[in-house]
């Protein structure tokens, strides 16, 4: 049940059948809470009563309940009339609801993120071309240059495998064992030399103490790797 007060003289016939057959706009605004049923037109001679519709296309734009008593400001001044066409007119209702301040900040608010969206869209479209030039330059370099620093790097990682291995204790112990066989083997045949009579005394001395003084160093740094490994 929905009231509209018009002027204090100013009377009118209820037309409850035109409201409900032309009506095509939405709940209006200011209703009373404690009404079930619609008043008899006898009941006021100063009111005009209409019955709500009970299908009608979607407003526009809506009014929040906090916004309605700014709304019902608006009608109140006006007359029966005038309110009997904002219910009939479209166009007249259409016309009342976008001067509403609400509706307004609504519409802007609208206009303002859709300027925003398309120059966001523009934007985008404008940085399309560097987005393919720089698509390109990465698969160039993806081919090319991606696949020459990856063969740098395995060269490198082998390289650093062969140190590794190199340096290795079990290494170092392998070289040093090799290296002591060679002193042996020096030895046993600058021994021969000096039974052979290929080389004097005094040679074989001085070559052999020199073999042996090398072999013994190396055997003790050996004991010393192996005690250490252990340790």
């Amino acid at each position: 049940m929905f009231k509209f007060w018009g002027s204090p003289g100013q009377q009118a016939q209820p037309h409850p059948q035109e409201g409900a057959s032309n009506s095509w706009y939405p709940p209006p605004v200011g209703s009373s809470p404690n009404s079930t049923q619609p008043p008899s037109p006898s009941n006021s001679s100063n009111s005009v009563s209409y019955q709500r519709p009970m299908d009608r296309p979607q407003s526009p734009s809506h009014v929040s309940p906090a916004e309605a008593p700014g709304v019902i400001a608006l009608l109140k001044d006006k007359s029966v009339d005038e309110l009997r066409k904002l219910l009939s007119d479209k166009d007249a209702y259409n016309q009342f609801l976008l001067s509403v301040d609400q509706v307004k900040i609504q519409n802007n608010i609208r206009d303002e993120l859709r300027k925003e969206t398309l120059q966001l869209a523009r934007s985008n479209l404008d940085k399309e071309p560097r987005i393919m030039e720089l698509r390109n330059q990465c698969m160039i370099i993806r081919t090319t240059e991606l696949a020459a620093a990856q063969e740098k790097f395995s060269e490198l990682e082998k390289q650093k495998e062969d140190i590794m291995k190199f340096y290795s204790p079990a290494s170092i112990l392998h070289r040093l064992h090799e290296a002591m066989n060679k002193i042996e083997e020096e030895s046993e045949a600058l021994h021969r030399q000096l039974l052979d009579r290929e080389i004097d005394l005094g040679t074989f001395v001085h070559k052999y103490k020199k073999l042996r003084t090398t072999y013994h160093r190396r055997a003790l740094i050996q004991l010393a790797a192996k005690t250490s490994s252990i340790g």
